[in-house]
């Protein structure tokens, strides 16, 4: 058994070695976190625990990378001590807490290794961007007490166990669409080159409808307001299950492409086969990796590297958004692949090699000690650090036993992706890309609260149709399929 950090030390790792080694590639990197987030339940036993992004935050802090005492820290735990000369000494609680938020809006707090926002939490007219104002208006409303009545009794846009109408859940949507909304803002500013938001990735929810724990899809919110400067972005989703909310969003324009690497089969849910490739203006666009149980670091990296290389070099994105859900780790409880900690981190590490600004969120991840390890390494990597195994002491350190390690380690489980398999892969999708234009031409132009069609520069025409009468019988059928 591991020998467990040394209690006593409460201070934060100092990494001044690392921060300071002038053969850093250094990257400002913007951090957004509420510790209200962690706050939310979905329901006891649900997979879901909101609980982890705290997990994440708390470690982050720990190993020295942003200080949790300056920030957000509880204060029943005796920490987030007021500084000398604060100027909100004087005033009564409430009001010290608004003026503080209005702060970390506006400046961030600056730690050893980025700078760390609380986000404006997203407003409806920030929601309604993508969702229908119908969606949005029940969100407000339902609660557990009138989910019932409001959503024909489980029957539209609050559907089946998945997406429970929990205390609060509006307010939680707030704050993962913010963190998303602010991190495109700081790219787009260009006072950050990374901005990270662990609360946000989630890809399934749809334009008036959630979706495998999924309510506001932060990550087309934050798209869209990329859009407003940069003429490509590019999406990629690692999370074990497909990417279909992101999707399904921009399957008819070239503005955006979407890559995702996935189970597939008989799971959730059910979409991204290698042919669906988009439609429309979208034509080759949307980019389906469907992997196996099992898939290992090695197998996974083989197809990931070459398939990213290549979309870079055709697409050539002004941003990128990174989704890392960490339900593709080994030993995920909803999940069935086997990547180790390296293995999943690589996708960043691999991602921040091209040098162009990148959102990084999260996503699924459902053994929570390995989200929170898997979310603290890739954010290091983007700022450049490298981080000791052995975990610092932190407020939740029993979680983490009996190795109290930064590990993901493999199982003995099969790996059902033989080489042959994944060449057929990627020979396929080297020859969707290989039809399309290098680097497509756009016109740059205001994204609004106009109709997403429209932003995304489709036709009036266009926008009167219903693109889901245009996907083929295949696409249509797995899309309703609600396997878990």
């Amino acid at each position: 058994m591991a020998a467990l950090a040394d209690p006593r030390r409460t201070e934060p790792m100092d990494l001044a070695t690392d921060l300071n080694n002038p053969d850093r590639n250094n990257r400002r990197v913007a951090y957004f976190y509420d510790h209200d987030v962690g706050n939310y339940h979905f329901f006891l036993g649900h997979p879901m625990k909101p609980h982890r992004i705290r997990m994440t935050h708390n470690l982050v802090s720990n190993y020295g990378l942003c200080d949790e005492q300056e920030y957000d820290a509880p204060d029943e735990v005796g920490e987030g001590m007021r500084a000398l000369n604060d100027p909100t000494a004087g005033m009564d609680e409430e009001m010290q807490e608004a003026a503080k938020w209005e702060r970390r809006i506006m400046n961030g707090s600056r730690g050893k290794a980025m700078q760390v926002f609380r986000p404006r939490r997203a407003t409806k007219t920030d929601m309604t961007k993508f969702h229908t104002d119908e969606y949005i208006d029940l969100l407000e409303a339902v609660t557990p007490e009138t989910a019932d009545a409001l959503t024909g009794g489980g029957t539209r846009c609050l559907t089946g166990e998945d997406c429970p109408a929990f205390e609060g859940v509006f307010e939680f949507c707030t704050i993962s669409a913010g963190g998303s909304l602010g991190a495109a803002e700081k790219l787009n500013s260009g006072h950050a080159d990374v901005a990270v938001n662990w609360a946000g990735g989630l890809h399934h929810a749809k334009k008036s409808e959630a979706s495998g724990f999924c309510y506001v899809n932060d990550i087309v919110l934050g798209i869209l307001e990329l859009l407003r400067i940069h003429p490509r972005v590019l999406y990629i989703d690692v999370d074990v299950h497909h990417g279909d909310g992101v999707e399904e969003a921009f399957y008819t324009t070239d503005r955006v492409m979407t890559c995702s690497f996935h189970r597939f089969g008989e799971f959730f849910p059910g979409t991204g086969d290698v042919r669906d490739t988009g439609i429309k203006r979208g034509k080759g666009y949307a980019v389906n990796v469907p992997l196996r149980d099992g898939i290992t670091d090695a197998t996974y990296h083989s197809v990931f590297k070459p398939i990213i290389k290549q979309i870079m070099d055709t697409f050539r994105p002004g941003a990128v958004v990174l989704q890392l859900g960490a339900d593709s780790l080994s030993g995920d409880k909803l999940g069935g692949f086997n990547l180790t900690l390296d293995g999943h981190s690589m996708c960043a590490r691999y991602v921040r090699s091209f040098n162009v600004p990148v959102m990084m969120v999260g996503g699924g991840g459902y053994t929570i000690k390995n989200v929170s390890k898997a979310w603290t390494k890739e954010t290091s990597i983007m700022c450049g650090v490298e981080l000791p195994e052995d975990l610092p002491f932190n407020r939740y350190m029993e979680y983490f036993g009996p190795r109290y390690k930064l590990e993901v380690l493999p199982t003995n489980v099969d790996d059902h992706n033989p080489p042959e398999y994944l060449e057929a892969l990627k020979r396929q999708v080297f020859e969707n890309l290989r039809q399309l234009p290098h680097a497509p031409g756009v016109q740059m132009r205001e994204v609004s609260s106009k109709p997403l069609s429209r932003v995304l520069g489709i036709s009036k025409e266009d926008d009167d149709d219903d693109p889901d009468n245009e996907l083929d019988q295949r696409i249509r059928s797995r899309s309703n399929q609600r396997l878990r």
